[in-house]
């Protein structure tokens, strides 16, 4: 499909400048062009010289003048015969899907992580597009008919995210099920449910944790079991996680901001306040995403708030 059409449509809803018709292109979710200058001013060059297209200059008193384009009725009626065209199936392209063909020279942690990675971007628009979707779907508003055929295009780019999202869910669950069990039968953890919230609690494990890597571990136990709390006992955690100057801290727990895991770290009085780690608690205890406590309950009724 070409832009010229995108332009004939937006200029049959109502007569626009060139940068008003960026804007919209740029704001739309399903308008996929750039938007770039040249390639609309170029359109509308063409669109002109075959009379779909006329303009005027608009003069303004404290700005500059602009030139306002207006559709014509050989433009009405060149937009309704493409319209009325033959629908062309959708092209398909997802640069994730050519990475993941390729995708058996990772490591099992590394695959974990790309498929967390591209989870989190879908996560991601979803909240973008749901936002737009509430504050209203910018639209021509001429009548119900119209209205209700532009909220479902956002519908149908919505869904495509959440079809998305749930098979690479499926995907990171099906990979990781067996490794999961074998995980179990040497990490002790509880899933805890409280009404209709769960975390997951960490009471021991093998090794403590102490690098990214654990912490990417601890997200992907969390997706597989649909949650995104987690508490972690102080013995869980390395004598490097302890140390600033290690980074340990501050690596982990930038890993359960990124990837949207809320955690709450049950940590001794003693351990709080050894050197310049009381500062990063002290710090840390302000934001939404991990903090720190001296005991469980505290810590538990913070996740769950």
């Amino acid at each position: 499909m070409s832009i010229q059409y995108a332009i004939l449509g937006l200029l049959s809803w109502k007569p626009s400048s060139g940068y008003e018709l960026k804007k919209i292109i740029e704001e739309s979710s399903t308008m996929y062009w750039s938007g770039n200058n040249n390639q609309i001013y170029k359109s509308l060059v063409k669109l002109l010289g075959e009379g779909l297209v006329t303009n005027e200059i608009q003069h303004q008193e404290s700005s500059p003048s602009k030139k306002i384009y207006s559709i014509t009725d050989e433009g009405l009626a060149r937009l309704r015969e493409w319209v009325l065209s033959e629908p062309e199936v959708p092209e398909f392209k997802n640069t994730f899907l050519i990475q993941l063909a390729w995708a058996e020279q990772l490591s099992n942690e590394e695959l974990n992580e790309l498929l967390i990675q591209y989870e989190s971007k879908l996560n991601i628009h979803i909240l973008f597009q749901q936002e737009k979707i509430k504050r209203g779907v910018i639209s021509p508003d001429r009548n119900s008919r119209e209205v209700f055929l532009w909220n479902k295009i956002s519908e149908n780019l919505l869904s495509f995210y959440h079809n998305e999202l749930n098979w690479v869910q499926g995907i990171r669950k099906e990979l990781y099920e067996k490794e999961s069990i074998e995980e179990r039968m040497v990490m002790n953890y509880k899933i805890i449910e409280n009404g209709n919230q769960k975390y997951i609690e960490f009471i021991s494990t093998p090794t403590p944790f102490s690098t990214e890597q654990d912490a990417v571990d601890l997200v992907a136990l969390c997706k597989e079991n649909e949650t995104n709390l987690l508490l972690l006992h102080s013995h869980v955690l390395s004598e490097d996680f302890f140390k600033l100057r290690t980074g340990v801290a501050g690596n982990m727990i930038q890993k359960f901001i990124n990837y949207h895991v809320k955690t709450a770290a049950v940590i001794p009085k003693e351990l709080v306040n050894k050197g310049k780690f009381k500062e990063m608690v002290l710090e840390s205890n302000h934001s939404n995403h991990f903090r720190f406590f001296e005991n469980r309950e505290d810590a538990e009724s913070w996740l769950l708030k």
